[in-house]
């Protein structure tokens, strides 16, 4: 089974450098309807081949970036609220540095193996484990000879749940790996779980949108797209 997992297009959010986690959520802007206009090409360019299922989130901008890739493929997504950004609880619409840096730092306790900690009002990561499992297992099960799912998800979520379920992902991975508008990990399944019951391994992690450098907003505030190690977006006395 080969996985994509791919970011959705840019969003006022992003630009604004809101915490916008709750559905509906916010629309593409227009550099995020490019962005996924491109994907079905970009995805081709790199040789990766083109889905036989879409799975998104219930928030709308996963569903408006999958639409491209839809129409390319004649599939229909699906829809699950367990691929749904990371919930930012207390912290939901801020965007402010210290709230961003919470967050972030929240996030990358998760991506530690630290599952106890808790987003402000929000969810554990436990919570967030459970339900984005749950999902994956739902999207990727087999079926009709389905061998390559792609997954509209976001950014916090893929790069929390990639550093913990995927073999070849590095100690402190969401730290080190951006994973921008349109960027995507590209996964196949292990035939046995790992030492770790990792049923995962990473084949490739793209940052920049799928549909080439030229799609990056180098000037929007993202706090989930940007480094989170970036002393600058970090919580006062957290040391991240």
């Amino acid at each position: 089974m080969r996985l994509l997992l791919i970011r959705h297009g840019q969003t006022p959010a992003n630009v604004l450098g809101q915490l916008d986690t709750l559905v509906p959520g916010a629309p593409l802007t227009d550099l995020g309807e490019r962005q996924a206009a491109a994907l079905p090409a970009g995805l081709e360019t790199r040789g990766v081949e083109l889905p036989e299922r879409i799975v998104v989130s219930t928030l709308l901008r996963t569903q408006l970036t999958a639409a491209p890739l839809a129409a390319a493929t004649g599939l229909t997504p699906d829809v699950l609220d367990g691929l749904k950004e990371i919930q930012a609880g207390d912290l939901e619409l801020r965007s402010d540095p210290h709230s961003q840096g919470l967050y972030n730092a929240t996030t990358l306790a998760w991506g530690r193996g630290d599952l106890d900690t808790e987003m402000p009002g929000g969810e554990s990561g436990r919570d967030f484990f459970a339900r984005f499992d749950d999902a994956i297992l739902r999207s990727t099960a087999s079926g009709e000879g389905v061998s390559r799912v792609a997954v509209v998800s976001h950014g916090a979520a893929i790069r929390v749940w990639v550093a913990q379920r995927a073999a070849g992902a590095v100690d402190h991975f969401a730290e080190t790996h951006q994973l921008l508008n349109t960027g995507l990990a590209h996964l196949e399944s292990l035939r046995e779980p790992d030492e770790r019951g990792r049923r995962w391994r990473l084949v490739s992690w793209v940052r920049e949108p799928a549909g080439g450098a030229g799609l990056v907003d180098e000037a929007a505030d993202d706090p989930t797209g940007r480094d989170v190690a970036d002393p600058a977006t970090a919580p006062e006395g957290s040391g991240a």
